[in-house]
């Protein structure tokens, strides 16, 4: 497997394509070809992991720049806005690859963030961005793309916790746990919204998610004290 970054119309395209076969997303709800260029050349970053010919997977990033604590100017960082990997090659480790060779190109670019958002429900997901990347959570954006077409929403509200990727800290200590949350078994509206209240309480009183822990059908969020950045 190759990974690199995607080069040209006919690349940008087929990461086009691939939106469709992973998400299920209608033409309407697709980024084009033309944000990949414009993302490849704003500084953002537009890169595919290749088996021989063909792309198994794709990330797209975009720059920004982000307000903290410490410096209410901002600094850069980037928004990790989608990552898709073919269920051909699903728990192979190519989103770990992926990941990988976006954490490189930022930290040469002297870039310390790399943000995304991720359904609280997709278990997976949160083990492989809290406990795999070392991630951690302090923002829950409720129904944050809107009621979308892809079958993957269930025509539910699009709430989104957001990772924090600090990529120039190499190892996260893990602080003491002091709260949890518990997904349902079962993802409807009133268990978004039981899961989003107890996160947000959490978050203003301000605990970060730290960590996750899987089981069978569904997990915990492991919530600690965090020092803002």
């Amino acid at each position: 497997m190759n990974v690199r970054a995607l080069s040209g119309h006919a690349e940008f395209a087929e990461a086009v394509r691939l939106q469709k076969v992973i998400w299920g997303f209608p033409d309407l709800e697709l980024l084009p070809v033309r944000f990949f260029v414009v993302a490849s050349r704003i500084g953002g970053q537009t890169f595919g992991a290749f088996d021989g010919s063909r792309m198994a997977g794709f990330l797209l990033a975009i720059p920004g720049i982000k307000p903290t604590v410490k410096n209410a100017a901002g600094i850069p960082y980037l928004h990790s806005h989608m990552l898709g990997v073919l269920s051909d090659y699903r728990d192979s480790g190519v989103g770990r690859m992926l990941k990988a060779a976006q954490r490189e190109d930022a930290l040469v670019r002297g870039i310390r963030l790399i943000e995304w958002s991720f359904d609280p429900f997709e278990a997976k997901n949160a083990y492989f961005n809290l406990e795999v990347l070392g991630a951690i959570v302090r923002t829950y954006v409720p129904n944050m793309y809107g009621i979308t077409a892809s079958p993957l929403h269930a025509d539910l509200p699009t709430d989104r916790c957001i990772a924090e990727w600090w990529i120039a800290d190499s190892v996260r200590t893990k602080a003491q746990v002091a709260a949890r949350v518990s997904l349902p078994p079962q993802k409807n509206r009133e268990s978004q919204e039981k899961v989003a209240r107890e996160l947000q309480r959490h978050f203003a009183d301000g605990l970060a998610v730290t960590g996750f822990e899987r089981s069978r059908e569904t997990g915990t969020y492991l919530l600690s004290p965090w020092p803002s950045k």
